[in-house]
């Protein structure tokens, strides 16, 4: 797939730009604050309908706008994609593929597929549990677009539990009377079974990620460390059947029900799994160096380009933030290597000092000021 042009209105400090993309690399320069990773975060949008900066849309959107859009052409092997999202202030945003408005944004997801990998991905080692879900989930996202249909279904179950629990009595004399069993127990079989469905989607996805990212970390420390990642789901996974994963999930609830009644809270499900990095056997999260820590992340995302291109039939885009000036010259390499040709990518950086000029020559550079994008000509 290729990113013919991108769009963008009233969205973060863009008023009204339109870019053409004619390189397979382009690498847009600017000083920080300029709009570069504004850019960047206009095709993740396109690609997960989520950012990993803000959750409101209203950041999104240039202040004092009513709304912000984010148009792009999209070539794929099919034919061309026309893609627009537009963000309301205040309303539900909207989305469109080839000028019809869609019904349902999960019918927008899988049209554009990208990895966007910046120096903020480091947290997926070096964060709590909470940054390793939404990694997964937004992998999951664009491999198997009904996976976020599945997992607002669960969140909507969760909360709706939570307030459940919640309504019970503070005076601890008052709560058997105030408790209702029945009520609990109906969305109890509504989170085993979305729940489920979750975690079975977690531990597949991951198990087709690790083999690929273990051979991209081998190739990165030159054979000398070995990856390992383990999906460590609240609810114990013995098989990889519904019916399983719902009657342990059950079990679990009845174990904590004591647990879930005095602290008022769910404490069974998937919004409690982690995923743990291991490298020659020891956590990377607690005892990794830094050096380990960005080659595991770089591993990751590698694996996830290849991954997306398998299932999705034509490479998808990679989005790099800033994140050649993070990386040593080895990993520098091993990165600039794999991406070649064969991925279209944008880069963003401050200077052009990390590229040689091989790169600069075969790439299209763009300027980046105060939200105005312009060939660069100091090349």
């Amino acid at each position: 797939m290729y990113l013919k042009t991108l769009h963008l209105r009233q969205f973060r400090n863009y008023q009204n730009q339109l870019v053409t993309f004619h390189a397979p690399k382009t690498i847009l320069v600017g000083d920080n604050a300029q709009g570069k990773s504004n850019l960047l975060e206009a095709v993740e949008l396109l690609a997960t309908l989520r950012s990993h900066r803000t959750s409101r849309d209203r950041d999104l959107i240039q202040e004092g706008a009513p709304i912000g859009q984010i148009s792009a052409a999209l070539q794929r092997e099919l034919g061309l994609r026309n893609l627009t999202l537009t963000l309301r202030n205040g309303s539900r945003r909207t989305v469109a593929l080839n000028g019809e408005k869609l019904k349902r944004q999960l019918d927008f997801l899988g049209t554009l597929n990208a990895v966007q990998f910046s120096c903020l991905d480091l947290e997926l080692v070096r964060g709590g549990p909470g940054e390793r879900r939404v990694w997964v989930d937004t992998l999951l996202t664009q491999l198997e677009p009904l996976y976020v249909h599945i997992l607002q279904q669960y969140t909507l179950a969760l909360r709706q539990r939570n307030a459940l629990l919640r309504q019970q009595s503070s005076d601890p004399n008052q709560r058997l009377k105030s408790f209702d069993p029945a009520q609990l127990a109906i969305w109890d079989a509504q989170l085993a079974t979305l729940g489920s469905r979750v975690i079975r989607r977690r531990a597949r996805v991951l198990n087709r990620l690790t083999p690929i990212a273990q051979t991209w970390h081998k190739a990165i420390s030159n054979r000398s460390e070995l990856l390992e990642i383990h999906y460590t789901p609240n609810v114990p996974m013995e098989a990889d059947d519904p019916g399983v994963v719902q009657t342990a999930f059950l079990e679990k609830i009845q174990q904590r029900a004591t647990a879930e009644y005095h602290q008022r809270t769910t404490l069974v499900g998937p919004h409690r799994d982690d995923i743990t990095f291991n490298i020659n056997q020891t956590p990377a999260r607690q005892y990794g160096s830094q050096g380990q820590q960005r080659t595991l992340v770089l591993a990751l995302k590698l694996a996830e380009l290849k991954l997306m291109e398998s299932v999705a039939g034509e490479p998808p885009l990679l989005l790099l933030d800033d994140v050649l000036a993070e990386l040593d010259l080895n990993r520098q390499n091993q990165l600039l290597e794999a991406i070649q040709d064969r991925f279209q990518t944008l880069i963003t950086t401050t200077h052009l000092g990390a590229f040689d000029a091989q790169w600069i020559k075969s790439s299209q550079i763009l300027s980046v000021q105060a939200g105005q994008i312009g060939e660069d000509t100091s090349t």
